[in-house]
């Protein structure tokens, strides 16, 4: 290849190095550098060239499109080849060209992009039976963007036996445009290449530690990879390093059923301490901002690791050593001793040996392969986002961000199952279709907190479901979870999980309350679609009041930009939202303030479409002060809060903070306390 990223950037994408933040000086909220950079002044002459380069692609892409639209499994390849368009049409747009020898690779990536049209077109798309070094990509169903990933495919893979894989995530890049990730992803297999095995290396959106909208990606990535290589579901390992280590801790408490083995490496695994200690930050957080860093922080769920086999690494002189020093800590504290490998005299890098030991470990685990039905199941979580671990479901938590735990086991000499639980209300015992480990001729007893229940009949093919719910300090058997305004999974809120899943901006036509709320609106829209393309790298969906359909409330979370004067669709649920605003005033349960200059922003289940949500002027709640350091990229917002417009809009906040809050485990405001 003739236009290579230099060394040092290979290097901080599989994780030898990170590009880290500036220390002190990113602690400035009044003097924020933009993340991503802006890049060089592309030349004119080359301006030019590339400008017709992808308007002949974008011309390539159409005819390729309408040629094989009556070939499902053809047309289902056209993000393969519209992802080379995307990555250079943000670069030259938006002035992510850092270094001048990316002009020629924007070059490069457009004739790859053309050779992959004409191939496509033809019915020979070389790239789906390729082996070694291969980029694909993904539509996204948030918000419709092309999303790139890397593969490495073992010749194992031509034979259609299913194979191991390894999920990959990279470290911080300020400068990883997706132009920059194709290039490293098409010329570097990274630091792990187990023989016979597929790995996964996922964009995550960005510099993102595999958070909202980047963790969906992940499993939109992982089912994409399905579709087309035989993969083994019980032999799928979670690695990463720097941020990628940060993203494995998450992956391994949030979704302990599904791994083999976790390997994070030397990434941040909480906010709090990681942040004073790497980034010297004083913290003065909102109480609702420090109970919303246990969406993250691995350290809370360290009882998660209980059934995934993991070993975690640092170098000695790494101060990120911190994290897997904190996640021994806490393990230690649930009786779990953490394999930490530690390289000699080596700062944030792989030692040698160090990582000779870590491959031969994580190898031997992934040869074993996860049980998909450990006798014992233990488990924590703090919102129902993340409710499942084999075969126990949390159906409900008694308080949202206050810790919920299940410790589950069957008894096959005593043909029952017991459960110990603690802030739960609702859950689930269900075993899938050859699971069921007790004697199907028998009923099954469940001893849920002491309190012996009957269950039902398992059925012939093993499987088994059981719903209880309780009632008072007593739990019954159910047909099935809760129904109705409750917090559930997929729909509990915060106001930045509306992100994790399909979303529309709607935006107001109508006159608005007054012009400071009108001001205040259109500016906070811009914003949200600027830095939703800046930080998670889509173009949002956006449609005025006036053009939402019937199809839209049935698919989309809906972000409702205005006031119920201005934004016809807001003005249909005002009433059945339970903070009301009118141009009397806005009433937050119990507190009312001026309409003048106070303006609502929350999420709730939406009346028009109770299974999607509705949020109410309000993109991702993190801000510029955030994307200087992946630990602060956590929700900023609850379910609900009231902001005073007249004051500034900062690198942190849309404006002054009035009051915030959780809605209750029915959506209803709780009341002050």
């Amino acid at each position: 290849m003739k236009h290579l990223l230099p060394l040092a950037f290979s290097l901080m994408l599989t994780g030898v190095f990170a590009v880290l933040a500036d220390g002190p000086a990113d602690n400035l909220e009044t003097n924020v550098r933009r993340v991503p950079p802006i890049g060089i002044t592309v030349p004119d002459k080359d301006r030019k060239e590339l400008e017709q380069g992808l308007d002949a692609l974008a011309k390539e892409i159409e005819n390729t499109r309408k040629a094989v639209a009556k070939k499902s499994d053809l047309l289902a390849l056209l993000p393969d080849v519209q992802i080379y368009h995307k990555a250079v049409r943000y670069a030259l747009t938006y002035q992510e060209i850092q270094k001048t020898n990316e002009i020629g690779l924007a070059r490069q990536l457009l004739q790859q992009g053309t050779d992959r049209a004409k191939q496509l077109r033809e019915g020979k798309p070389f790239w789906i039976g390729a082996t070694g070094l291969v980029v694909r990509a993904f539509e996204s169903r948030i918000d419709g963007s092309v999303q790139p990933y890397g593969l490495v495919v073992p010749e194992a893979a031509t034979t259609g036996l299913p194979l191991r894989l390894d999920i990959w995530f990279h470290g911080r890049g300020e400068v990883l445009s997706e132009m920059n990730f194709i290039n490293d992803r098409q010329r570097n297999p990274g630091q792990f290449t187990p023989p016979n095995t597929i790995v996964l290396h996922v964009y995550n959106r960005y510099c993102n530690p595999a958070r909202f909208a980047g963790e969906t990606d992940v499993f939109e990535a992982l089912a994409h990879v399905k579709k087309y290589y035989a993969v083994d579901e019980n032999r799928i390992v979670v690695r990463g390093f720097s941020m990628g280590g940060a993203s494995t801790w998450n992956f391994t408490v949030h979704h302990p059923s599904l791994w083999a083995a976790a390997q994070p490496g030397a990434g941040f695994s909480e906010a709090a301490e990681f942040l004073r200690f790497f980034q010297q930050e004083t913290l003065k957080p909102y109480p609702w901002e420090a109970k919303l860093w246990r969406w993250h922080d691995a350290t809370e769920h360290a009882i998660n690791l209980f059934n995934v086999p993991t070993v975690a690494y640092s170098g000695e002189k790494d101060r990120q050593k911190q994290a897997a020093d904190l996640m021994e800590q806490f393990a230690a504290k649930e009786g779990i001793r953490l394999t930490h490998i530690i390289g000699p005299d080596t700062e944030h890098k792989f030692e040698p040996n160090a990582k000779i030991e870590v491959a031969k470990r994580i190898d031997a685990i992934a040869e074993q392969g996860r049980n998909p039905v450990p006798r014992q199941v233990k488990f924590t979580t703090f919102t129902l986002r993340y409710n499942e671990a084999f075969w126990v479901t949390i159906d409900g938590l008694e308080e949202h961000w206050e810790r919920g735990r299940v410790d589950a086991e069957y008894d096959a000499s005593m043909n029952h199952i017991k459960v110990a639980t603690t802030g739960l209300t609702a859950l689930s015992v269900v075993f899938q279709p050859g699971q069921y480990p007790l004697d199907i001729t028998r009923p099954a007893v469940v001893i849920l907190d002491g309190q012996s229940l009957a269950g039902p009949r398992p059925f012939s093919d093993r499987s088994f479901t059981a719903s209880f719910r309780k009632e008072g300090k007593r739990w019954r058997l159910v047909d099935g979870a809760a129904t109705g305004l409750v917090k559930k999974h997929g729909l509990q809120g915060p106001i930045d999980d509306a992100f994790m899943d399909s979303f529309m901006f709607v935006q107001q036509t109508g006159a608005a309350l007054n012009s400071k709320v009108d001001a205040w609106v259109k500016g906070e829209l811009d914003h949200a679609i600027t830095h939703w393309r800046q930080q998670f790298r889509g173009d949002a969906r956006v449609k005025k009041d006036t053009e939402i359909t019937e199809a839209d409330i049935a698919q989309h979370n809906l972000v409702l930009w205005g006031d119920p004067q201005s934004n016809q669709v807001l003005a249909k649920i005002a009433d059945k939202l339970p903070i009301k605003w009118s141009a009397k005033g806005l009433w937050a349960g119990g507190l009312n303030h001026s309409a003048a200059n106070n303006v609502p922003l929350l999420i709730y289940p939406n009346p028009l479409n109770p299974e999607k949500y509705v949020v109410i002027n309000s993109s991702f709640t993190y801000r510029e002060y955030d994307y200087l350091n992946n630990a602060r990229q956590t929700p900023k917002l609850p379910d609900w809060a009231v902001i005073d417009i007249s004051k500034p809009v900062t690198s942190r906040w849309p404006g002054g903070i009035v009051e915030a809050g959780f809605f209750g485990e029915q959506w209803e405001l709780k009341p002050r306390k």
